[in-house]
C-alpha cells in the first residue's frame, strides 16, 4: 500500500469519525468546520497544501473553540440562577444563537461569541468598526437580525452583546447600540445589565428553551 493510499484512508477515517454533531456550545460551528475539512482537504493537509476550505474550516473551528470559552465562563451565571442557553436555533431560517442568556430578574441578552486575530486592534472610527484597517461592521449584522428575532418571540426587550476574544480593544466598544467587551470582561458586564434592567411580565427563562431548540445543521 502506498503512502498516497494510507493519507487517502486515514483522512477518509478522521472524517467520518467526527462527522458528527455534539450537542452544546460551539456544536454548530464545529459541525460545519468538520463539513469543510472533507477527506481531500484533510488529505491536501497531511501533503502541507494549503486550501481555502482549509482556510475556512480552521475559521469556524476557531469560532466553536471561542463559543466553548465564553460556555466555560458564562457557567457561574447559570450557578446564580440565570437561565444559559447555547447554540439555539432561531425559530425560522438557519441562523442560531451563540448563547441566550436571561437573568433571574427577567433581563434577555443575546451574546454573540468571536475570536478574531489578536495581530490587529480593535477600534470604532466614524461610526465604523474596523479590525485593523479592515472595516468589519458588516459582520454584527447577523447579531441584530438575531436579537430582534428573539425580542419578536419573546415578546420582550433584548440586549445584544459581543463576548471579543482576541484583538486588543478599549474595555468596552459601543457601535449602533451594540456593546462589545473583552472575553475576559464579559461575566460582569451581564451581570451589571442583569441588575440595572428590569422586565415586567412572567419570567421568559421557560419560554425561551421551548422556542429556541438545541440546533441541529441541516
Amino acid at each position: 500500500m502506498t503512502l498516497v493510499v494510507v493519507l487517502v484512508v486515514a483522512a477518509a477515517v478522521a472524517w467520518y469519525l467526527q462527522d458528527r454533531q455534539r450537542p452544546g456550545a460551539g456544536s454548530s460551528s464545529a459541525a460545519e468546520a468538520r463539513r469543510l475539512r472533507s477527506p481531500l482537504v484533510r488529505l491536501a493537509e497531511l501533503l502541507g497544501v494549503e486550501t481555502a476550505r482549509g482556510r475556512r474550516a480552521d475559521q469556524w473551528a476557531a469560532g466553536a473553540a471561542g463559543e466553548r470559552a465564553t460556555a466555560a465562563r458564562l457557567a457561574p451565571l447559570a450557578r446564580s440562577g440565570w437561565t444559559v442557553l447555547h447554540d439555539r436555533a432561531l425559530p425560522t431560517g438557519r441562523a442560531n444563537l451563540d448563547h441566550l442568556l436571561i437573568s433571574p430578574s427577567g433581563v434577555v441578552i443575546v451574546l454573540d461569541s468571536k475570536r478574531w486575530s489578536a495581530r490587529y486592534p480593535l477600534s470604532v472610527t466614524g461610526g465604523r468598526l474596523m479590525h485593523g484597517s479592515q472595516d468589519v461592521t458588516a459582520r454584527l449584522n447577523g447579531l441584530r437580525h438575531e436579537a430582534a428575532t428573539v425580542a419578536r418571540a419573546l415578546d420582550c426587550p433584548v440586549i445584544p452583546l459581543v463576548s471579543m476574544d482576541g484583538p486588543a480593544m478599549p474595555r468596552e466598544l459601543l457601535l449602533d447600540g451594540i456593546r462589545i467587551v473583552p472575553a475576559d470582561q464579559v461575566v460582569p458586564v451581564l451581570r451589571s445589565l442583569g441588575r440595572r434592567h428590569r422586565a415586567t411580565g412572567p419570567h421568559p427563562g421557560a419560554r425561551a428553551a421551548q422556542i429556541f431548540a438545541p440546533y441541529r445543521k441541516k
